[in-house]
């Protein structure tokens, strides 16, 4: 449907599956207090942020977040939206996240809707024709330029403006001419915790079992931190000093210009998330 995640939505999802509900029982409209539509979209936003699995379970991320010792069931935390950006791209099941951020955005830095509808177009019809539908894309960028665009104070609609999930991220910027622009833009991003780093980059060497990985694989690699978080070469930098900084178990060398940060002794992703937690 159209429903972008609100902010409180994957708490009240989280916690209704957790009373053992399910999303098709016929009282899920007065026990979400939402629209029946928006109890679908409930339902799809835990499974895209990895909340709950496909079977509507709830998973390991979910059960840390908003658990009974949830480390940030309100997510007021910056790394916390940080976490929940990375896991939306890197499940794909909505697959414009991790299209934009794993692609996209290599094409071009800026763009219209026009533009991204093309490039989707051109992706779907490269799988073939019945997986093109103009309004389902239609629909599908609306509901990405909404999760990302920083609220407009001058339109009648406050609460509605301020209510994406990930706006705080500041990914995505829009600038007007004759038409409405988008940026995507690398920067340093120094508000990135470092332990959300760490953690997106332990979670890549699990694929592989490896204990090391190239510099230009963290910066351009699918899933990688220099593309979740649109992160420079200064900015992914700087982030593995933080983490060289706060672990020995961690180092980063450059031999004949060739990077790598590698490990001596892989660390538990989520104990480094408790850290980030304990910090804030």
């Amino acid at each position: 449907d159209s429903f972008f995640c609100k902010q409180f939505w994957l708490k009240k999802g989280y916690d209704y599956t957790q009373k053992g509900k399910s999303f098709t029982d016929s009282t899920a409209v007065v026990d979400l207090g939402v629209g029946k539509n928006m109890v679908s979209s409930i339902r799809f936003w835990l499974k895209a942020f990895e909340i709950n699995d496909v079977s509507d379970q709830s998973t390991k991320l979910g059960n840390y977040l908003f658990g009974k010792s949830g480390k940030d069931i309100y997510l007021e935390g910056y790394g916390t939206l940080c976490l929940l950006h990375y896991h939306l791209v890197k499940t794909a099941r909505a697959s414009i996240y991790d299209l934009v951020f794993n692609h996209f955005r290599k094409e071009k830095i800026e763009f219209t809707k026009e533009h991204l509808h093309s490039f989707l177009k051109r992706r779907c019809l490269e799988k073939g024709e019945s997986f093109y539908n103009q309004n389902t894309i239609n629909k599908d960028i609306s509901v990405f330029i909404r999760t990302y665009k920083q609220p407009d104070s001058k339109k009648g609609n406050i609460e509605e403006e301020f209510s994406g999930l990930l706006t705080e991220l500041n990914l995505l910027s829009v600038h007007k001419s004759s038409q409405e622009w988008f940026r995507i833009e690398v920067k340093e991003r120094k508000d990135l915790p470092f332990e959300i780093v760490l953690f997106v980059i332990l979670d890549m060497l699990e694929e592989d079992s490896g204990k090391s990985i190239s510099f230009n694989q963290l910066l351009i690699g699918k899933n990688s931190p220099g593309q979740i978080f649109v992160l420079n070469s200064d900015g992914l930098y700087n982030k593995l000093m933080e983490i060289t900084d706060y672990s020995n178990k961690t180092s980063y060398t450059e031999t004949a210009g060739n990077r790598v940060f590698q490990f001596t002794e892989k660390l538990d992703k989520y104990k480094v998330l408790d850290d980030y937690f304990n910090r804030i």
